[in-house]
């Protein structure tokens, strides 16, 4: 079993005391974890977006700051600023909630674009800079945003420069009615079930180890290039005005890579990137005027990528490496 895997099934058996049928959403977090990304949660209140996050974080073990966004939310209450003592007669830098290994930015759509963009340096390169300073923040960090859909009163729409930051956007849906039944069950045996049931089950050490252990899984040139025609078909499709960037195809290949580690493999399948497929573009397309008109959503464009876009075979062969002749591996 290789330690990203261990990892995965130890946070996923532990939330799952608290949290019922999300263990695709965890498998996203967990996916984003070990490649530095930064996930936005999507769906209607009540629905545990909030609850999941708070879970991952009690669980992983890592420090963790939950900022409730708000209009009157201002960029210096996320990054922080210097305070006068007047004790000393001196400015003192006080850190904002952004400086935690995990950030869970609450209802983020619902702050002002002002304050959204105080996200945009440290989310990207994993500092901020207060008063012409630029500080480091933890290693590993990671932001959790939550939202609610753009169509409700009091949510601002996010500019697409945050968006194409986030790794991905998962769509958290419903229950099923067999789990919601399960989760009433669950409420009726333990009402006070809470994030204080979870423990922690993970270690930054087991963390830093299925990172690394991420970057030596293998891609075969056609996963690959099967990346770069997903994105490609993306961007061209007589619906998209603005498709994703080159962050997209970097974001297909990570994620794939660790999707391979947390189920066991050393080399990754194309079902590994056809998994991302609508986390990771749902966000970046955008749609030309007309596409309304012609009554076409992001995913019906996605769908229609998917089936015209040809995926590599999937024989041994094609897609592990090709043994170099001295008892190695010939990792392309």
């Amino acid at each position: 079993m290789t330690d990203a895997e261990t990892l995965y099934q130890l946070i996923r058996d532990e939330i799952s005391h608290v949290l019922i049928g999300k263990e695709s959403l965890i498998e996203h977090l967990t996916v984003s974890l070990l490649t530095d990304g930064h996930v936005l949660l999507e769906g209607v209140p009540g629905i545990a977006k909030t609850t999941v996050a708070n879970l991952f974080a009690q669980a992983t073990g890592l420090s963790h700051n939950r900022i409730q966004m708000t209009p009157d939310l201002l960029p210096a209450d996320v990054t922080g600023t210097r305070v006068y003592r007047e004790n000393t007669g001196e400015f003192t830098l006080q850190k904002g909630s952004i400086f935690a290994n995990l950030v869970v930015a609450d209802e983020v759509n619902r702050a002002t674009p002002k304050t959204q963009s105080a996200f945009l340096e440290a989310m990207e390169e994993n500092g901020v800079t207060i008063d012409g300073k630029t500080l480091d923040l933890p290693d590993p960090f990671m932001v959790i945003a939550t939202q609610n859909p753009i169509d409700m009163e009091g949510t601002y729409q996010l500019p697409e420069a945050q968006r194409d930051r986030f790794q991905q956007k998962v769509i958290v849906e419903l229950p099923t009615e067999s789990e919601e039944g399960e989760l009433l069950d669950r409420i009726d045996e333990n009402p006070n079930l809470s994030s204080d049931d979870i423990e922690q089950v993970a270690t930054t050490e087991m963390i830093n180890k299925a990172r690394r252990e991420v970057t030596t899984v293998y891609v075969a040139p056609a996963v690959k290039s099967y990346i770069l025609r997903l994105v490609e078909a993306a961007r061209m499709h007589e619906a998209v005005e603005y498709g994703g960037s080159p962050r997209a195809s970097i974001a297909f290949l990570q994620t794939a890579k660790a999707r391979a580690s947390i189920h066991g493999r050393s080399y990754v399948l194309p079902d590994d990137v056809k998994f991302h497929l609508r986390s990771i573009l749902t966000h970046r397309l955008v749609l030309d005027a007309d596409a309304e008109l012609r009554e076409t959503s992001v995913d019906d464009v996605l769908t229609a990528i998917e089936e015209t876009t040809e995926s590599p075979g999937t024989t041994a062969d094609e897609l592990t490496p090709i043994p170099d002749g001295d008892g190695g591996d010939e990792w392309g």
